[in-house]
């Protein structure tokens, strides 16, 4: 049951990090999950446990990894884009 609530906290930070930088994540659910938890681990490992944590995730820490990690995925897909577009 921790592994399941640990994926939708992934989902909802993955979602907010979305939301708050105005990037679409690409892969819709599935993309919000992978872009919060590689974001909270980025997040843990640059920033360490802090803040307040809910089902094993630390919120602080794990959505600036997920803002971080959202933003220079979007600028690289960005740049892809407009590569093909040339």
């Amino acid at each position: 049951m921790g592994f399941i609530l640990f994926l939708i906290m992934g989902g909802i930070i993955g979602w907010l990090a979305g939301l708050i930088l105005g990037k679409d994540i690409p892969g819709g659910i599935i993309g919000n999950i992978i872009a919060g938890i590689i974001g909270a681990w980025l997040g843990s490992l640059l920033l360490g446990d802090w803040g307040p944590e809910i089902w094993g995730v630390f919120i602080i820490p794990a959505l600036i990894g997920a803002l971080v990690l959202v933003f220079v995925l979007s600028l690289i897909l960005g740049s892809m884009r407009k590569g093909r577009r040339a």
